[in-house]
């Protein structure tokens, strides 16, 4: 008996140590280690800022910045919802497609008013995350498969609504909607206020908040979260119903800024949003991430993609290379430290 009941104290911690703080006896390799998957990303920002700020004099000018945050506003959402699903173990690749889908139905609905911009792509886009969520956690379904299909879904009922892409909404510029995506304050675009606003309530949410520790908890190790009472089915309904919500608000922002709903957005923003948050310092495997980081994986990302179009003779099939290769410069990192940790 006290054989299990050691054995079932350790697999009740483990999930908490995973979630990136080392225990107060932790040796200092170990706390080097926990800070390098941390902050790596966030240094490595840095880095490249300056180096782009030296090599290219309009990098720094605010023009520029103002045009990374914007186009980074809108991933950064979606990246959010993406960072709570990975802590999971758990993966949605539904996220592009409902970004799309979330931008045309706030374009269409906002001849009806502010209200209906907003909430109609929310109600969608969740409803389709809490489906996800179910089959996932009630069926045990893949993640994978599950999200895939939603994906397709989601970009056929796009393509019903637009006529195959032949129709676009478009967004009355006098609309209350448009200062959402146009508007600024202090300077600052009013999406990079509402996603810096989101993140500060993610990252309390995942770290301060008893639904936090049981996400972290789910991601470590599942079988021991069941066992210290957290409510496994109903955190990961939860952590997709909120990815969709994040797809959607993207999405109605985004039109809001473009003023239109333009159906051929969101290929491939699945992949850029799960990049950032592992880029970030979140681990694939779950039990491991910051909501800071994402934010740094975004910004990280975006920089690299400016770098690429100030040299100006290269053209955007680099950026993707760049991109997929530190990416998995990145994983090889996490794995390697995380191997070192465990040793440790």
């Amino acid at each position: 008996m006290t054989t299990d009941a050691g054995e079932a104290t350790r697999r009740k911690d483990a999930p908490t140590a995973q979630a990136g703080e080392e225990p107060p006896g932790a040796s200092r390799s170990e706390r080097l280690s926990a800070l390098a998957q941390q902050h790596g990303a966030l240094v490595t920002l840095v880095l490249a800022m300056v180096v782009a700020s030296l090599s290219f004099d309009t990098f720094l000018t605010g023009d520029n910045l103002e045009n990374m945050a914007l186009s980074s506003a809108f991933l950064a959402v979606v990246a959010l919802g993406m960072t709570f699903v990975i802590v999971t173990g758990g993966i949605d690749l539904s996220v592009g497609s409902l970004f799309a889908l979330g931008g045309v139905l706030a374009a269409w609905g906002s001849q009806y008013g502010t209200a209906v911009a907003l909430l109609l792509p929310l109600v969608v886009c969740g409803l389709v995350g809490l489906l996800n969520g179910l089959l996932i956690a009630r069926s045990g379904l893949a993640p994978f498969i599950v999200t895939l299909a939603s994906m397709l879904g989601a970009r056929g009922v796009l393509l019903v609504l637009t006529d195959e892409g032949s129709r676009t909404y478009l967004v009355d510029k006098g609309a209350f909607f448009t200062r959402l995506g146009q508007g600024s304050l202090l300077g600052v675009g009013v999406p990079v206020w509402i996603t810096l606003a989101l993140f500060v309530l993610g990252a309390v949410v995942l770290r301060r908040t008893r639904f936090g520790q049981y996400v972290y908890a789910v991601g470590g190790n599942e079988d021991a979260a069941a066992l210290m009472g957290a409510p496994v089915a109903r955190t990961k309904v939860a952590v997709y119903t909120v990815s969709g919500l994040c797809a959607g608000l993207a999405g109605a922002l985004n039109a809001a800024w473009l003023l239109s709903g333009v159906t051929i957005l969101g290929s491939g923003m699945e992949l850029e949003a799960i990049s950032a948050v592992v880029i970030g310092g979140t681990l694939l495997t779950g039990g491991f991430g910051f909501i800071s980081g994402s934010l740094v994986g975004v910004a990280l990302l975006k920089v690299i993609q400016n770098v690429i179009n100030q040299i100006g003779s290269l053209d955007s099939a680099y950026q993707q290379v760049v991109s997929g290769a530190f990416l998995a410069v990145v994983v090889i990192a996490q794995t390697w430290l995380g191997r070192r940790r465990r040793v440790l």
